[in-house]
């Protein structure tokens, strides 16, 4: 049977900037004009506008700020997700705060995103947190950022105000690890270059945002060059008629794999032959990421839930000693000596605190060294020695299996994010 084709139709995204740049606005802006909000939510947020201080126009920014204690503070405190569809695309939004001391929402939303929209204030310009949010998109793996200039309807539309701040910018962007970066102007409020064209710009000539959306290349940021299957479940049915049925569920995260792949279990190092890959009952040739799939092996061999299948001396680390950049996210600081669980995949291992290396300053990305302590939303260097191996690759090699998550052992909370 011919391989089932798979069509990158979704793409994952964050809005980040300042508090107040208007990201709530953009993003209502995007769902209203691109018809993606029902008759009911609409009368909902009209009510809810006319009852705001001062304002009878609609504010799109409700379509975003789901809690209360949003409207009361005035700011997005969490990250919001939103869902809408075009003809053309699937869209998952994230939402992100502002503030700096919701640095680890931003990691959050950057760490299962395709693309990041910047905003800037077209009157403030670049600022501590535009540089903050760049080089935290950067630094998760983000490779497409859309810098929009917002509010440019309040510097009378004008391209001199635009050209100096997408200069500042491509100056900033040379130190960051991304390799597509667009500038909009954009009005979120009046809807300038957003969803259509503004006629009060006839100086730009390129997309609005969502035309942009629609069309951004994302499927050849998949890694298929490094084969990854990370086992979620082993199937073994307690029925007589497939008592010799024995496969492996779970989702290809990088790399293609084909029937007949001499393969190896991680991290024992178990040799196999695939024997079949089979999708909805059917079996198929060859399967690639991100799809979802059982493969059987030619040979029963000992496979738990967290180990992955690579292909025959596919370049993996398997180790104990893990160095990783964390996004500290819990109110106790991290030390040397702490203890967690390291879950990656499906797989989760004991691990303590070597060392920390270094910190990170986000608005510069300079190191920080001598500092042995990771407070709350800090970024940091770290030693890790595990208690038994896992098998990881570097996150610039392979975004989807070079990341973990760091759990209190006591609480089963999640207190960081890594990437190796």
């Amino acid at each position: 049977m011919l391989a089932i084709k798979y069509k990158m139709d979704l793409l994952r995204f964050l809005t980040a900037g300042n508090v107040d740049d208007g990201k709530s606005t953009l993003i209502g802006r995007l769902l209203f004009d691109s018809d993606s909000v029902s008759a009911d939510i609409l009368q909902a947020i009209e009510k809810a506008s006319k009852g705001k201080k001062g304002g009878m126009d609609m504010d799109l920014s409700l379509l975003t700020d789901g809690l209360r204690a949003e409207r009361e503070q005035g700011i997005t405190i969490d990250v919001a997700y939103k869902y809408f569809t075009t003809a053309k695309r699937k869209f998952i939004i994230a939402d992100t705060p502002g503030h700096v001391q919701y640095t680890r929402n931003m990691v959050t939303g950057a760490s299962n995103s395709n693309l990041a929209i910047i905003l800037i204030d077209a009157r403030n310009g670049i600022t501590e947190q535009t540089s903050r949010h760049s080089i935290i998109s950067s630094m998760f793996g983000i490779q497409h950022l859309a810098v929009c200039v917002n509010k440019i309807d309040l510097m009378d539309y004008s391209e001199k105000v635009f050209n100096d701040i997408v200069a500042s910018y491509k100056e900033f962007a040379k130190k960051l690890n991304v390799k597509d970066i667009v500038y909009i102007p954009v009005s979120a409020k009046l809807g300038d270059n957003v969803v259509t064209p503004s006629d009060k710009m006839s100086w730009y000539k390129g997309k609005t945002l969502l035309q942009h959306l629609e069309t951004v290349e994302v499927a050849n940021d998949n890694n298929l060059t490094h084969a990854r299957f990370p086992v979620q479940y082993v199937i073994r049915p307690q029925e007589d008629t497939l008592h010799d049925y024995r496969g492996y569920a779970g989702k290809i995260v990088s790399g293609v794999f084909k029937k007949g792949d001499v393969v190896e279990v991680l991290p024992a190092g178990i040799s196999s032959k695939i024997k079949e890959i089979e999708v909805a009952e059917n079996n198929i040739d060859e399967a690639f990421a991100p799809q979802s799939v059982i493969i059987h092996l030619e040979n029963d061999v000992d496979i738990s839930r967290g180990d992955i299948i690579s292909k025959k001396d596919d370049s993996i680390s398997v180790t104990q000693d893990v160095e990783a950049t964390v996004c500290w996210m819990h109110e106790r600081p991290l030390s040397v000596g702490a203890k967690f669980i390291i879950r990656h995949h499906g797989k989760m291992v004991k691990a303590a605190v070597r060392d920390v290396i270094y910190k990170i300053n986000v608005n510069s990305q300079d190191k920080v060294e001598g500092e042995k302590q990771v407070s709350l939303n800090e970024i940091a260097r770290i030693q890790l020695r595990t208690a038994s191996p896992i098998a990881i690759d570097t996150f610039k090699n392979n975004r989807a299996n070079g990341s973990f998550l760091l759990v209190d052992e006591n609480t089963n909370d999640t207190v960081g994010g890594c990437v190796v």
